[in-house]
């Protein structure tokens, strides 16, 4: 069992920033893909950006320019620096990682979430 601890989330005002870290622990074999979702009140899940193993990066649309993914593999740590925030990124944010145990099983875990409240 893999454990994903997520640290950084709170309060900012419009336009600030914010550093999400996000650290996995437990039974890891060989994490490829990490990557940050966030829902928002009355909304769906959605993807914010995610990162490969090697570093290749993906962002929705709304946090291009502004959101940055980055990871530390030797530490099993992915960190999303989020800034111009804006109201509408107002959401909790959840912690993905993608564990391949063999070479066609993946399992997934989430992180707990942390929110994120952009607000003044």
């Amino acid at each position: 069992q893999v454990q994903l601890v997520e640290s950084g989330g709170g309060l900012v005002q419009p336009g600030g920033s914010l550093r999400l870290s996000c650290a996995a622990s437990g039974s890891i074999v060989s994490i490829n893909a990490m990557g940050w979702y966030r829902q928002a009140p009355g909304k769906q899940r959605e993807l914010v950006a995610t990162i490969t193993s090697r570093g290749s990066t993906n962002y929705v649309d709304s946090v291009k320019g502004r959101f940055t993914i980055s990871r530390d593999n030797a530490k099993n740590t992915v960190y999303l620096q989020m800034s111009s925030l804006k109201a509408e990124d107002t959401a909790v944010y959840y912690c993905n990682a993608n564990d391949q145990v063999t070479a066609r099983t993946i399992r997934v875990y989430w992180g707990q979430g942390t929110q994120v409240t952009v607000s003044s």
